[in-house]
């Protein structure tokens, strides 16, 4: 995922921003089509069935089969391109990007998302044992469902 990460990045670094610039309106139009789509998704997710879990645990599978899952995943999902065009021209000069100053960025990036992605799978390994019976489920489903619809909310008010 990480490699996925840095190939956005460097895409959007690359010119892709300038892309973002040009095209307003395909944006604007893309951000009321993601505020929808965040308000079915929450609706999907307040009205799921709680089943009872299995008690399966999936079948583990070699690392490169994990680093090509999470490889394509990561560069199959166009959201990091548009988030990198989003922020990368307010916070540095793509003008004067030199490729000492690209390379620093992808460091960075690593680094915090190696942290980050690391807090997550102990977070889920945690949330998988609280999460073992129907009510706590249910739960978490209307919990992530008021996000969903406050982040949609959120997104369309601005």
């Amino acid at each position: 995922m990480l490699i996925g990460e840095a190939i956005w990045l460097s895409m959007a670094v690359w010119g892709l921003a300038a892309v973002a610039q040009s095209f307003h309106l395909v944006f604007v139009a893309v951000k009321w089509a993601g505020v929808g789509y965040l308000a079915y998704l929450a609706w999907k997710m307040w009205t799921a069935p709680v089943n009872e879990p299995g008690s399966a645990v999936p079948a583990r599978s070699s690392g490169s089969k994990l680093f090509l899952a999470g490889f394509s995943l990561t560069l199959g999902n166009p959201k990091i391109m548009l988030f990198y065009m989003a922020l990368l021209p307010t916070i540095v000069d793509l003008k004067h990007l030199t490729a000492a100053g690209w390379a620093i960025l992808v460091a960075v990036m690593l680094v915090v998302l190696t942290a980050v992605y690391a807090s997550w799978l102990v977070a889920a390994a945690k949330a998988r044992d609280l999460l073992r019976t129907p009510r706590a489920m249910k739960m978490a489903n209307r919990f992530g469902a008021g996000m969903m619809a406050g982040a949609a909310t959120a997104i369309a008010t601005r």
